[in-house]
């Protein structure tokens, strides 16, 4: 009897807990993660995506602050890369560790993973994302004549360089993901939300762009591409709400992808935080699947549909 399939995004912010942003606190927390897997590798085919956003502009602080002529900071798409190599390198290793401490073997394997998009999304004529550190006033204006980037104002707590988000159009690797996952191995894939590229026109040969795909949207074109049969994206809370933080907030359980749709043009999902998940999760289970929203203490319990936001056509 065939598995369960499931991809099971991991907020940018999952590793980073209470501030800890070293290599060995990220681990720690990784290592739980991976003991979440174990159990669950018992019942499901498991696919991971993760987000980047802290590691990569961690990256992208370094890059630029160490850059010389000789040694030139790498741009956008290639640090994008490079979290993916970091983040999978930490998650692949708790995995697999965690397997050997239940004296259990299953092969477990990061893909760097490259995301088309469409060059002539309108999200390259308008940039959203924010990354980086933040900056004063004096610091952005000379940024932007500096190195020509784009800054904007971030609630209140000064300039952040803004990016563009395109949608994810395909996924490079997908049929050597298929493959893995069909031979019972634990793929961690599309870090970061991918490494943008799109084709040429004339020889529709890859290149990168600098940009940054939201994770949850390329995680769940990724569930979409490998037929998976669960999409869950993981943050910080057991499930999507109403009045989120006010003290009439509802808790949200079972959904069909009609009734997000109405909660959205209601505005009740911050843009910044979980409009994109519960979009990303709503337009999977519209495809006769199922989309969850929970936390990690939680991700058992969802998937059995006991606990988090659950999405499908009823």
């Amino acid at each position: 009897m065939s598995k369960t399939r499931v991809v099971i995004a991991l907020g940018g912010n999952a590793l980073q807990q209470n501030g800890e942003v070293t290599a060995e606190a990220q681990k720690a927390v990784a290592n739980k993660i991976g003991e979440i897997i174990v159990k669950l590798s018992e019942k499901y085919e498991i696919i991971i995506a993760h987000g980047n956003g802290p590691q990569v502009g961690n990256i992208l602080v370094h890059e630029e602050n160490a850059s010389t002529a000789s040694a030139p900071a790498m741009p956008l798409e290639t640090a994008v890369a490079m979290s993916q190599g970091q983040i999978g390198y930490w998650l692949a290793q708790a995995i697999d560790n965690a397997f050997a401490r239940n004296r259990q073997r299953k092969k477990v394997i990061s893909v760097v993973t490259q995301v088309v998009v469409d060059r002539n999304d309108p999200a390259f004529r308008h940039p959203t994302k924010p990354i980086g550190e933040f900056y004063d006033e004096k610091e952005a204006i000379h940024l932007t004549k500096l190195r020509g980037w784009e800054m904007r104002e971030d609630a209140g707590r000064g300039y952040r360089r803004v990016v563009p988000s395109p949608k994810p159009i395909d996924i490079v690797e997908r049929k050597e993901i298929m493959s893995l996952v069909q031979n019972g191995t634990i793929v961690i894939a599309v870090g970061g939300g991918g490494i943008p590229v799109f084709r040429t026109k004339v020889l529709k040969v890859l290149k990168g762009v600098d940009a940054v795909i939201d994770k949850d949207l390329a995680a769940a074109k990724l569930a979409e591409l490998v037929k998976a049969d669960i999409f869950v994206s993981v943050t910080a809370v057991p499930c999507a709400y109403l009045n989120f933080g006010q003290p009439d907030q509802i808790a949200l359980g079972m959904l069909t992808p009609r009734e997000v749709i109405e909660h959205i043009k209601s505005g009740h999902f911050g843009v910044g935080s979980m409009l994109p998940k519960i979009q990303a999760v709503a337009a999977f289970a519209s495809k006769k699947r199922v989309g969850i929203i929970t936390n990690p203490d939680n991700l058992e319990l969802a998937l059995k549909r006991r606990s988090g936001t659950i999405v499908q056509e009823m």
